[in-house]
């Protein structure tokens, strides 16, 4: 990147235009590309578009006396017999890395992992199973075998292949899980600082993962209802929370074998003791619609969207039926209401 003028004469007088351009390659050709206008500049000008230029390059002044002449050697390669080795992955876990800090993640799992007697420090390996999960979803065998060799993360985190097991992975992840709650409720809170979240709806479901073993030793791990028709494997089903543009916002684990409307108190409870109470409206599907909870919902002022029963529904067929009464929310969506008399209590 340098200095050119452009020589123009108006009016008799000779006006020298500077310009900062840098050299370009076109396919065989190279031209100069023009990276600012600069005007008419005197001598200082001139020395300080000098200096911009060279701090825009990253070329430090280099002193006479270093000044061997040898940038300016030139070698011949055989192109032929050039091959690549050891190639690494970048860019994505370069991303990853600085997201893992920007967020305060770094800085909040030195708080929770304190360096103790480990050859690596925990949360060092929860930098690489944070990445990880960024760049390539995956187990943490494949982790180990595979991909951690395949980038540049060894570099970046200062942390040799042979210090990234499957083992090592296991043990950070049982670290982690004791900070669940304190990751969660950072994670939230960064998410508020950072993007216009919308914590006031939240979508809550039930999903199950099953083991192929016996997983004796997981007292959750019970046989129930399986959605992966897997009926012979113990299973446990996990509990989410999300927000209405889908951000996590929490998780829990039950035994295989409750049902779906037995998690909705714990839930509701566990989430707006972590994250506030104030104009939550919670959904849910007709799985969760048991009396009980619906009863709990409506005496503790809780604000909510549950799916009904398709027995609660034959009640209001014929009223639903009826053309007159909805009205659209969104192009494609109508609603309609109907009233229920429930029983007083004495």
């Amino acid at each position: 990147m340098y200095l050119r003028h452009t020589i123009r004469r108006k009016d008799g007088k000779v006006h020298r235009y500077w310009r900062l351009v840098r050299s370009v390659r076109v396919g065989r050709r190279v031209i100069q590309q023009t990276v600012a206008q600069l005007g008419e500049l005197d001598e200082r000008g001139r020395i300080e578009a000098r200096a911009l230029a060279r701090r825009l390059i990253g070329a430090p002044e280099e002193a006479p006396l270093f000044n061997d002449g040898s940038e300016q050697l030139t070698a011949s390669v055989r192109l032929k017999g050039v091959r690549i080795e050891r190639s690494r992955q970048f860019g994505d876990v370069y991303l990853a890395l600085a997201l893992w800090r920007g967020v305060g993640l770094e800085q909040l799992c030195k708080q929770l992992l304190p360096s103790g007697q480990e050859r690596v420090a925990w949360a060092k390996m929860a930098a690489v199973l944070v990445t990880a999960r960024f760049c390539e979803p995956s187990s943490e065998l494949h982790i180990a075998e595979d991909w951690y060799r395949r980038t540049a993360l060894g570099d970046l985190l200062q942390l040799g292949d042979e210090e990234v097991n499957k083992d090592r992975l296991y043990r950070a992840l049982d670290r982690l899980l004791a900070h669940k709650a304190a990751l969660e409720a950072h994670l939230s809170e960064r998410c508020g600082e950072l993007f216009a979240v919308q914590n006031e709806v939240l979508l809550y479901d039930v999903t199950s993962t099953y083991f192929e073993g016996q997983a004796e030793a997981n007292p959750q791990a019970q046989r129930g209802y399986s959605r992966d028709h897997r009926p012979d494997c113990a299973q446990v089903c996990i509990a989410l929370v999300v927000t209405f543009d889908g951000f996590p916002l929490g998780y829990e684990v039950f035994a295989g074998n409750t049902h779906d409307s037995q998690t909705l108190q714990t839930i509701v409870a566990t989430m707006e003791a972590r994250h506030g109470v104030l104009g939550r409206v919670w959904i849910a599907d007709r799985g969760m619609a048991s009396a009980e909870n619906l009863a709990w919902l409506r005496e503790t002022g809780r604000r909510y969207i549950i799916g009904a029963p398709k027995s609660e529904l034959k009640k209001f067929a014929a009223e639903l039926a009826r053309r007159d009464g909805w009205r659209p929310v969104r192009e494609g969506v109508e609603v309609s209401s109907c009233a229920i008399l429930r029983p007083t209590r004495r």
